[in-house]
């Protein structure tokens, strides 16, 4: 099973990206999917989730909360995450994952299972 992120790179400050997560094998629609970051020397953080099936229930950590919005395309097999008012201390590696649990939660975002490669966000002047 393989998550395939796409859609970092450059961008400036107060400037908008959007990420992909596809997958080839599982239908994310059955999963719970959760967005993380990492930048070297800390901890990965967890960004946001969205509840598996049509609820769109998500969750954002306060760091991102108001910029960042994460949604899902069914037929596309592809989980987003829309970053808006992008600041410097956003950039990080980005991770999509499965999260075990069945709805999206604080408590969700500590269970990731199949983790993407990641995709670097840089936001520079």
């Amino acid at each position: 099973v393989q998550l395939v992120e796409s859609g970092g790179g450059l961008v400036q400050p107060g400037g908008s990206l959007t990420l992909s997560c596809a997958a080839s094998e599982i239908a994310l629609n059955g999963y719970t999917m959760g967005w993380f970051r990492q930048v070297p020397g800390r901890e990965r953080e967890g960004v946001s989730c969205i509840s598996s099936g049509d609820s769109g229930a998500s969750l954002y950590s306060d760091s991102v909360k108001g910029r960042f919005a994460m949604s899902r395309d069914h037929v596309k097999n592809t989980v987003y995450l829309q970053m808006n008012a992008l600041k410097p201390e956003d950039t990080a590696v980005y991770y999509c994952a499965t999260l075990t649990p069945w709805d999206c939660s604080e408590y969700a975002l500590t269970q990731p299972d199949i983790w993407g490669q990641g995709t670097q966000v840089i936001v520079s002047a």
